[in-house]
């Protein structure tokens, strides 16, 4: 059942952060920051991705993605249709691993320490989900705010 609602949530998210790119008028606003805001959209896609492919993809399915963190907020100027085939990308990957995963896996301890203690699969993969949301929910406001 929890797998069910993982895919659903990761699915919605992942496609609402693929429209929130998508609906910048103009794309050299993907990466703009402004005084109190000093992630731009397009990082914070690069980190969501990076997060995902990493703790997601590689770690549980094994797709052997290695993770650049410092490049996730470093990088800039990638092409909207870049970011936006990267989105794609993980959904892929989100939805190969979800499929393969079964109700047991998620009461495992996941196979990495995270944040300095133990946790099941099952725990992380939920607040993998509500870190996705909070950074779309960051993206949608500054598209909303920046984007002129």
């Amino acid at each position: 059942m929890l797998i069910e609602t993982l895919k659903i949530l990761f699915n919605r998210d992942l496609n609402k952060l693929k429209f929130e790119i998508e609906s910048y008028e103009f794309e050299k606003q993907i990466w703009a920051i402004d005084k109190n805001i000093s992630n731009s959209a397009g990082n914070l896609t690069l980190h969501l991705i990076g997060n995902i492919n990493t703790y997601i993809g590689a770690q549980i399915g094994k797709t052997g993605y290695i993770r650049n963190r410092p490049l996730e907020f470093s990088l800039k100027d990638i092409p909207k249709s870049e970011l936006i085939d990267k989105i794609e990308n993980t959904i892929i990957v989100v939805n190969d691993v979800l499929d393969i995963l079964t109700e047991e896996d998620l009461s495992k301890i996941y196979p990495e320490i995270v944040f300095e203690k133990e946790m099941t699969t099952g725990f992380f993969l939920v607040h993998l989900s509500t870190h996705l949301a909070y950074h779309v929910g960051q993206i949608n406001y500054h598209r909303r705010l920046l984007d002129f």
